[in-house]
């Protein structure tokens, strides 16, 4: 699941003055499109605008409600994990039964007693005594 950082700019409160910009709203939206465009240069993608209330402190005891414009950008967070690379293991080769045992030494198998079984016959069980 991809994680964000998020960064919370205010709003420009002033338009910006440029080549053939012309009228208030013009250079709101140049100073805006200015902000915009160097915070998504820097890796930061644009969420949304919000009017958010903000409660200040107004003489030695008054407190008044003021109303901030900010713009929320966000972007992948980058963490240690993130840049964590492990080193892939080759996959195991497949390989046919019949070619194991036929490759193995004939030294690597013990070799079974012929004598010594364990395997014991169903008369050896039985109960003889008249």
């Amino acid at each position: 699941m991809p994680r964000f950082e998020y960064k919370v700019v205010p709003a420009p409160k002033k338009g910006l003055k440029g080549k053939d910009i012309k009228g208030a709203e013009a250079r709101f939206s140049h100073a805006l499109e200015e902000l915009m465009n160097s915070l998504a240069s820097e890796g930061w993608e644009y969420q949304r605008a919000e009017t958010l209330p903000s409660t200040e402190r107004s003489g030695l005891t008054g407190t008044t409600k003021e109303w901030r414009n900010v713009l929320i950008f966000r972007r992948l967070h980058a963490s240690d994990t993130d840049a964590f690379s492990p080193e892939l293991l080759p996959a195991p080769q497949d390989t046919v039964p019949d070619q194991d045992r036929s490759d193995a030494k004939t030294d690597d198998i013990a070799p079974t007693p012929q004598g010594d079984t364990d395997v014991k016959s169903d008369d050896a069980h039985k109960d003889t005594t008249p």
